[in-house]
């Protein structure tokens, strides 16, 4: 019985120690973790990306658009036609009159310029850079992408 008391009592003793240090733990985790959020949200603030009007800067229209349309583009694409795709082809300079060329690149080139499910907005829009350059008609437009 007395072996059973000893037990208990130094089992009391020891819970609370290894509560105090856990938390202690913790408390440093969560301030690293902050910290680190803190930084890199004082890094990327919103005004590298707007104007002082709330208006997307022009050097990151065409990201920013593909990133927020990236499915409906990439449907677009597939099909070699859609307001998605229109979009896109005016933001990056795409004359009127060689729309039809630049949606029919799209979609002839969709499976390199989309090459998985993981494909990202910024591996697409590099992909469709390359594509462009090396196109006999549209790489002679001055495109912005």
């Amino acid at each position: 019985m007395r072996h059973l008391m000893r037990a208990a009592l130094l089992l009391l003793l020891i819970l609370p120690l290894t509560l105090t240090l856990s938390s202690c733990t913790l408390k440093a985790t969560l301030d690293t973790t902050s910290d680190g959020l803190t930084n890199f949200l004082s890094s990327t603030t919103p005004g590298a990306w707007f104007t002082s009007e709330g208006l997307v800067k022009d050097q990151h229209k065409v990201t920013a658009f593909t990133t927020l349309n990236f499915q409906n583009l990439k449907e677009d694409m597939a099909r070699g036609q859609g307001e998605y795709l229109i979009s896109l082809g005016t933001l990056i300079g795409v004359p009127a009159d060689y729309q039809a060329e630049f949606s029919a690149l799209a979609q002839a080139k969709y499976p390199s310029l989309v090459s998985s499910d993981r494909t990202t907005p910024g591996e697409m829009l590099v992909a469709l850079s390359r594509e462009l350059s090396a196109s006999p008609i549209l790489n002679r437009l001055s495109l912005r992408n």
